[in-house]
């Protein structure tokens, strides 16, 4: 087939299908964490106070539910936030958004917003980083390009005159390490300085710092899964590079 894409392939369909699955999902749970404390009945959802990576509001008799000390940095006495909640009790999609909220999210009210009295399902930093990793999928389905390795496939999504430097001085892995860690770097920071210190961030600012730390997520994890050597017959010497550089492979590794 004749080349059609900076990569030396002339088809790009992996690239799409694969932004375009990480876009649906997070998309699909960014427009549910508004659309179903806003769908339920009004003061369905108290305040909640649990902890990040387990399940703390699945029953009555959950840990999320019980009477823990008032000013602690986790938990809360529950009866006094608006009584007990239980999304295994509620339909299977709600229970599904609120669960997978519970499952990821410390929920903590003071940092989440709530609609139609109903906290919202993930604190508010947790909407910035679904939307980031949304518009990660959605652009690397626009621009990403397989290009047999991560780092490689990682840096398609810039124009080849502006990453050519890259390429001649191979700082590619370099430059991946980089840009993750200046995307990460708003959300270190405004969580670090707040985990250490008295300062107190603020939603808004919440929103802001996790949407470039999703993003990179997204896109990293487009770039991995689509970077995928068999699409070039396992011939490394056939992936087109910036600045003319070639891939050659060595005892299953690459180099230029």
């Amino acid at each position: 087939m004749e080349s059609q894409f900076r990569n030396g392939l002339g088809d790009r369909s992996r690239e799409k299908k694969v932004g375009r699955w990480v876009f649906g999902i997070a998309a699909f749970y960014c427009v549910s964490m508004f659309l179903v404390p806003f769908l339920m009945p009004e003061g369905s959802v108290p305040e909640l106070s649990g902890r990040a990576n387990t399940f703390d509001y699945y029953n009555e008799d959950s840990w999320g539910n019980q009477e823990h000390r008032e000013g602690s940095k986790i938990g809360h006495n529950q009866s006094a936030h608006g009584g007990t909640f239980a999304w295994s009790e509620l339909n299977p999609y709600y229970a599904f958004v609120y669960a997978f909220g519970d499952l990821n999210c410390h929920q903590k009210f003071e940092r989440s917003w709530a609609i139609n009295g109903n906290q919202m399902p993930v604190c508010a930093r947790d909407v910035g980083i679904f939307f980031g990793l949304a518009l990660g999928g959605w652009w690397f389905s626009r621009k990403g390009l397989n290009r047999w390795t991560i780092r490689d496939t990682f840096l398609t999504l810039f124009p080849d005159d502006r990453i050519t430097p890259l390429y001649t001085n191979d700082r590619r892995l370099m430059a991946m390490f980089t840009i993750g860690i200046l995307f990460c770097l708003p959300v270190v920071l405004d969580g670090g300085i707040q985990a250490i210190s008295n300062y107190e961030s603020v939603n808004p600012l919440r929103v802001m710092t996790g949407i470039p730390f999703g993003f990179i997520i997204g896109w990293y994890f487009s770039a991995s899964l689509s970077s995928r050597p068999d699409r070039f017959g396992l011939d490394a010497g056939l992936v087109q590079l910036p600045a003319g550089a070639v891939l050659r492979t060595h005892d299953n590794t690459e180099s230029e």
